[in-house]
This record gives C-alpha cells, structure tokens and sequence, in this order.
C-alpha cells in the first residue's frame, strides 16, 4: 500500500505477498500481555508476546496504568507504512514511553528526533552533511585508528567488560570528535554517559544526564563565540526561517546528538558479539571471508534491534486492523518484533551473516530514517574487521546482564576472555 492509499484510506493493512504467507500452527497466547515489564527484556522472551501479537492481534490496546494508554504495531508492513505517514503520526509530542506523571517531553517540537516536517527538515538540514557517505569516509582513518587503540587496551587486559571497554567507547569518541569536545574531556564524557545510560539508579541517571546538559551549556556558548569546523559548532551559528537557535534547543540537540551517536551503537556492538559468541560458525564464516562485513553489520542490526519501541502520537483518526485510532492516541511501533516478522525474513529466529535481503527496521525508516545510519555501519564494520585482524579468539568469561528497560534492549555488562590465537 502506497502512502498516497494510506492518507486516503487512513487504514494500514497491507495484503501479503503470496510468496511470503506463512502457513503455521496457531500460536497460544501468552498468560498475560504486558511488554513494559523492564524485567521482560532483561529476565525474560518478549518475542513470545511479540509473536502472538503478530498472529492474533497486530493493533493492539493496552490500558493506561503508570504508563498512558497506547496502541501496539508488530507487524513489519504496519510499522514501516506508519513509520512514513507523518501526516497521521507525529514525532513532535514525544518518541517514548513516559509515565504520565511526567509531563510532556521538553525536547518536544525542538530536536531532531521529536520534530516533524518541515522543522525536522530544516533541523536535519543543519548537520546532514556531517553524516552523509562522503563525510564518513573522511572520517574512517581515524575511526580506524579509534578502534585499534580502544581494542588494543582491551587485549592488553586479556579480559574485560566488553560493554564498557570497548563497545561504549568507540561511537562515544568518535562523536566526541565530530562535535568538537576536546579530546581532554572524552574521558569525562565517558563516565557521565555510563552512569546516563547504564546505572541502575534512576537517581544517579538522571543527575549525570543534568551534568551533561550543563557540559553542553558551556560548550555552545564557546562555539557561538568562536564557532569551529564541528557539530556543535553548526547548531550553535545555524540560522532557520531569520533566526538562530535558542541555547536550549542547541543544547537538546547537542544532548539528541550525543545520544543518538552512542547508545544504540554501544548497545548494537556489544549484541552483536554476543550473537557470535552464540552463533561461534557465523563468526568463524566471518573470519574466513572478511568481505562479508557488511552484510554481517545488516544482520547484527536486524538481530540486535537496540531500539525497543519508538512511539507516534496519531494527530487523525485512522484504522488498522479494525481497530480505530483516534487523534491523540498513542501508538507504539515494537521494532525488533518488526524485524522478526515472519512474513518478511526467512527464519528470522536464526542469526544469518549471509542474510539477503535484509530490509530491516533497526534504523527507522521514511522522514526519521536515523541521521547517523551510515556512521553507525561503518563503526560496526571497523570494530568486527579490527577483532577478526587482532588474531585473538574471544569467549564468554561470566555471565551477561541484559538491560533492565523497555527503551532500549542488550547487553548491559558482557564479560569475555581475549586469548592469542593458538595459545
């Protein structure tokens, strides 16, 4: 169903391709329906919900408690249509599950992620050309040279938190680098991202996240002065419609930026070598033709699937399913359901190197296709490339703590042993 079909028919029911419809016994529903138990993703199978969900009920109401009420998409077809429709589902009034108490969230209307068109066009439009294939490019020797240094420290340890040691601290310094943050203060940045994003005490979450904002309160203010050839620098002298940004927009986006630069590629990372130490053939295929990387990084995005949900707010009424969605609704698009979608990927329950097609949802699609997309393959590429040339084999040294959140999903602490190969 084209976008046009969808506006004017305001239903998303895409008809399946013969090719593609599954024949399957039907699926048990789960005792109970409950995907925002932080513990489901770090205790339990979320893709069992998932599945039934997908089968029996792809539009799907859960009742406000804590959280608001909100409509729950599964099925591939349904999320990427959605995904594209801006004109039904908005970004601006958040992205994210917030208890309702909370309020609305003040990035709302102002940052790249929680924008729609036109603003997020001309947001977009500002830092674009930092993240487009040829700036990458520019970029990939000393993304190179990152990468040694990081995975060098680790093999001198033998055995290390392959979370914080490695996976957090290559996109954490590369975009420190691309936003001009001196390379004296990566070191801090490092510890206030780990206590923002990995602590488990809501408290010291939320102070580390106010230090960051503070860090880029000062930095802006210094790049407005004496603006640079960097991120930060660009937002903080970027003129839109006669005017420059206010420091706190710069500052939300600074703090989108920084986000969105490391989090799910840390998270991505650490998934994926866990998926290989699981899966040891694919990495032993991996190992004999390094050519495969980049089909390689498609499927640790698919299979990894960091993002557990993004949320839309519906701005008009539109059915799907049946099920009628009214203005002011929120909906919820569960992206590694989306990417498991049987309908789609041949046995999406196996993780595959050699998987093509791979049309993932990982990375978003249609107006919020992530920014940094290109950026975060070539990390992974050169992260995988610099293990497999380190000639050492990597193995499980304890056992992995899963993420306690239904944000984002992953390891939380993956601890391994780093051994010379033939030793």
């Amino acid at each position: 169903m084209t976008l046009r079909e969808t506006a004017c028919n305001r239903e998303i029911n895409p008809e399946t391709p013969a090719r593609h419809r599954v024949q399957s016994k039907p699926i048990e529903p789960p005792p109970h329906i409950n995907l925002v138990d932080p513990e489901l993703y770090s205790h339990g199978d979320p893709f069992v919900q998932w599945r039934w969900l997908r089968a029996n009920d792809p539009a799907h109401w859960h009742e406000p408690a804590e959280l608001p009420g909100y409509w729950s998409l599964t099925r591939y077809e349904d999320v990427r249509t959605a995904y594209r429709d801006h004109e039904t589902f908005s970004s601006a009034h958040g992205i994210l599950l917030r208890p309702t108490d909370h309020g609305v969230d003040p990035g709302g209307g102002r940052t790249l992620a929680l924008t729609d068109p036109p603003r997020h066009r001309q947001l977009r439009g500002v830092v674009d050309e930092w993240f487009t294939v040829r700036s990458v490019r520019t970029l990939e020797e000393e993304m190179r040279d990152i990468a040694r240094a990081v995975v060098g420290d680790a093999l001198a340890q033998e055995s290390c938190d392959f979370v914080a040691e490695i996976a957090a601290r290559i996109p954490l310094y590369v975009i420190c680098k691309m936003m001009g943050i001196p390379e004296s203060d990566w070191q801090y940045l490092y510890d206030l991202t780990s206590k923002a994003f990995a602590d488990g005490d809501p408290l010291t979450r939320r102070f580390a996240h106010l230090d960051i904002m503070g860090y880029f309160e000062n930095l802006q203010e210094e790049k407005a002065a004496d603006p640079g050839d960097d991120l930060v620098s660009a937002l903080a002298t970027a003129i839109i419609d006669g005017d420059r940004l206010s420091p706190d927009d710069i500052i939300l986006n600074c703090d989108n930026l920084l986000v969105g630069g490391t989090e799910n590629t840390r998270i991505s990372a650490a998934g994926g070598m866990l998926a290989f130490l699981q899966h040891p053939e694919q990495w032993d295929i991996l190992r004999a033709d390094p050519s495969l990387l980049p089909s390689a990084v498609e499927e640790v995005l698919r299979w990894t699937s960091t993002a557990t949900h993004i949320m839309r707010t519906a701005v008009r009424p539109i059915e799907i399913h049946g099920k009628r969605i009214e203005p002011g609704d929120r909906v919820v698009f569960w992206l590694p359901s989306a990417n498991r979608d049987e309908t789609v990927f041949d046995d999406p329950d196996r993780f595959d190197v050699l998987r093509k097609p791979n049309r993932h949802l990982a990375l978003g699609f249609g107006e919020h296709f992530c920014l940094g997309s290109v950026l975060a393959k070539s990390e992974l590429r050169l992260l995988f490339a610099e293990l497999l040339n380190s000639r050492v084999d990597i193995e499980l040294a304890g056992e992995p703590k899963l993420l306690e959140s239904i944000v984002v999903n992953g390891p939380e602490s993956l601890p391994v042993r780093l051994t010379p190969r033939g030793a």
